[in-house]
């Protein structure tokens, strides 16, 4: 028996987990969507067989034949969307941000902690890439012992007009501060975000690149390089220093080519060819779990404390100051021992 999902914003990203929904993963199959342009919604709709279209996001988390929601519209509505999916004891996997700040994914947090279990995912993709996976299987074996820094780097080919500096942490930074807290099984204690020469690439008055240092509760250091207008394409990267080697992500593109005296390798044009297998592995277990009776991955308190560390890297780049990050006392609910 299959899944039915109602899918609340069919943009560019909604648009996408469809087709995944509908022609990749098994065991889910589109039930209904809504859009803030419901004509949009309609046209997504007609390519889909026995789709409801509902006029408001609320109007589709209340449809008895919708099961489980996911939200991709617009941040700032995220909040409402998955309070009324608690509310409504459906489970609901919300693309990144859980909401765009602290008091908002606060009440998200107690919510689901006064429903007493967890109803809430939130799409941090690169959790699941195959080559996050082995960099921290390395790290949390010890084999390479204690680690000690982590350098990672961000780099977009380009971004759209609207796109500004603030983004550039909150849209693009903000997977880089989920990997650390992730990578390391630690939280964020303190953030600073360096601004040096700014590219000829970058508009007037945007500054690109940013250089953003993390520094985790147990000490270890994260660079994160964020350029997003690298023009050669969609690159990530990332190395943790330990105390007796290094590990690394391979080369982002797959195979590197050698022939003639020289070597060359693709790399991904953007998001979606380089995490696409993520997006499948992410969301297969969304699908297997929800349809198991519960949830996985990454949680509303992953969503509180990442946003919390996006609006304190948002004070680091307006201060020039090192920020502390200052977190709620963690719930019960999300520690380790209650399977969070």
């Amino acid at each position: 028996m299959s899944l039915n999902v109602g899918v609340i914003g069919v943009g560019m990203i909604g648009q996408d987990h469809i087709r995944r929904l509908t022609h990749v993963l098994s065991g889910a199959r589109v039930a209904a969507v809504t859009d803030v342009d419901l004509d949009r919604a309609r046209a997504v709709a007609d390519d889909l067989p026995g789709v409801t279209v509902h006029g408001s996001g609320e109007d589709l988390i209340a449809d008895p034949a919708v099961d489980a929601v996911v939200v991709t519209s617009w941040g700032p509505t995220h909040e409402a969307y998955v309070l009324a999916c608690i509310a409504a004891g459906k489970q609901v996997f919300c693309e990144k941000p859980l909401a765009t700040t602290r008091e908002a994914c606060d009440r998200i947090v107690d919510a689901e902690v006064a429903a007493g279990r967890r109803l809430v995912m939130v799409g941090f993709m690169r959790r699941y890439d195959p080559q996050y996976r082995a960099m921290k299987e390395i790290v949390t074996s010890g084999e390479i012992g204690a680690p000690l820094l982590m350098h990672a780097a961000h780099r977009n080919p380009s971004v759209p007009d609207f796109f500004t500096s603030d983004m550039t942490i909150n849209d693009s930074t903000v997977h880089d501060i989920d990997v650390a807290r992730w990578m390391f099984d630690d939280e964020l204690a303190a953030v600073t975000v360096l601004k040096g020469r700014v590219s000829r690439k970058a508009k007037a008055g945007f500054h690109d690149p940013l250089l953003v240092v993390l520094q985790m509760a147990g000490g270890v250091l994260v660079d994160v390089e964020a350029m997003v207008n690298a023009g050669f394409g969609y690159d990530i990267r990332g190395e943790v220093v330990c105390e007796d080697g290094t590990v690394e992500l391979s080369e982002s593109a797959g195979a590197v080519v050698k022939s003639a005296g020289r070597y060359a390798g693709r790399v991904p044009a953007n998001w979606r060819e380089r995490f696409v297998g993520a997006f499948d592995t992410e969301f297969q277990a969304w699908i297997d779990a929800v349809t198991a009776g519960g949830t996985t991955g990454p949680s509303a308190w992953d969503g509180y404390a990442t946003t919390v560390g996006c609006e304190t890297g948002l004070a680091a780049l307006r201060s020039g100051q090192r920020e502390p990050i200052v977190l709620r006392e963690r719930p019960d609910l999300y520690k380790p021992e209650a399977g969070a």
